[in-house]
């Protein structure tokens, strides 16, 4: 059996909320965006809306108003899924903890880390630094006491720390209770495998 030809009028670009995007970032609204196109402000709602197509001058026109280059808008979007079952075992060095990558590998913007801990469970014996300028931890479950060189903190389920990696620093889980935490780095620590 040949499969069925794929029908080009059926796989319409959605290219309007990109063009509402870059008329918001720029802090425009239909009616400046109409003015300086000459287009009407009730096309220019149907074309973010994709109900209508442009026309390529139209096109043209509103990207370079909205300084966007006309192949942006047509770009498929960069999506990487990493499932709960498929997230990569890692080791930050921490003990007792259990910790699975989040975000994709090649992912160099940020990482995700989720670390189930033991009751007791730590950073290791003494402070360090990861090359990160930030650095959030995230309590999902259980409590855990982050120490730096001039303070300690301790935080409860649903309690959220933000602070520069590269600070000297170290955490230790609840003594009685497993601990969840997310650890989100950015920029990432480290890129590629691990």
């Amino acid at each position: 059996m040949r499969p069925m030809p794929v029908d080009p009028t059926n796989q319409r670009a959605a290219i309007g909320s990109r063009l509402r995007a870059a008329r918001r970032s720029q802090q425009l609204t239909i009616d400046q965006l109409a003015t300086v196109t000459d287009l009407t402000k009730g096309f220019i709602s149907r074309i973010e809306r994709d109900m209508t197509s442009p026309s390529v001058s139209t096109l043209v026109a509103l990207c370079e108003v909205l300084h966007v280059d006309i192949g942006d808008l047509f770009a498929s979007s960069d999506v990487e899924l990493v499932t709960a079952a498929g997230a990569p075992r890692i080791n930050l060095g921490g003990e007792g903890a259990n910790e699975r990558l989040l975000t994709p590998r090649r992912e160099s913007r940020l990482q995700v880390v989720r670390s189930t801990v033991s009751p007791g469970g730590s950073g290791g014996g003494k402070l360090y630094t990861i090359n990160s300028p930030v650095d959030v931890v995230h309590v999902l479950a259980g409590s855990i006491t982050v120490q730096f060189s001039d303070r300690t903190l301790t935080l409860a389920a649903g309690d959220s720390l933000t602070f520069d990696g590269r600070e000297p620093h170290n955490w230790q889980a609840d003594l009685e209770v497993e601990t969840e935490l997310l650890w989100i780095l950015a920029p990432a620590a480290w890129e590629g495998t691990v």
